[in-house]
Order: structure tokens, then sequence, then C-alpha cells
């Protein structure tokens, strides 16, 4: 997650219009949920292949699984603090 902050920061200039920057935030938050979901496919391939038999190394399972595990606690934390911005704006006095 925090490669996509900071391909986000890189995407986001100072001179960039607010459509050019909303489109390069709606780009760079649609890649880092892509990258969290190859972490849960690769997690759910792995589990399913050591449950078959095809695997045997349950390390790599079980690493496989917490980097997923991990994303997944960041997306949704990232998540959180998102809305709570988004209510903090909102609640401003103009």
């Amino acid at each position: 997650m925090q490669s996509a902050s900071m391909a986000l920061q890189d995407n986001v200039k100072k001179n960039s219009t607010p459509a050019e920057a909303q489109e390069k935030f709606a780009s760079s938050l649609k890649d880092a949920i892509d990258n969290l979901n190859q972490y849960q496919v690769a997690s759910d391939a792995k589990t399913q292949a050591l449950a078959n038999g095809e695997i045997d190394d349950l390390h790599d399972v079980m690493i496989t699984a917490q980097k997923a595990s991990i994303a997944l606690q960041t997306g949704v934390e990232v998540q959180r603090k998102v809305i709570d911005a988004y209510k903090e704006i909102m609640r401003m006095q103009v």
C-alpha cells in the first residue's frame, strides 16, 4: 500500500486540473485495489493447491496468506481514514 501512496504523490502535480487530479486519483485507487485482489487470488490459489496435495510447502502458503491478510487490513484501515476525512470535510463550515 505504500507504493500506491507514493504513486499517487508522483501522479498528482501542482499544475494539474481538478479533472486530471480526479482521474489520476481514481487510477491509483484502482491499481491499489487490483494489487490487493492479486494478493487474495494468490493466497486462494496456494491454499487450494495445498488442500489438493499439489504442493507441500506449508510455509509458503502461510506467508502468502499472511501477506493477503495484512494487505486487506491495511486497505480497510485506509478506507476508514478516507471516510473519516470525508466526514470531517463535510462538517466544515464555509
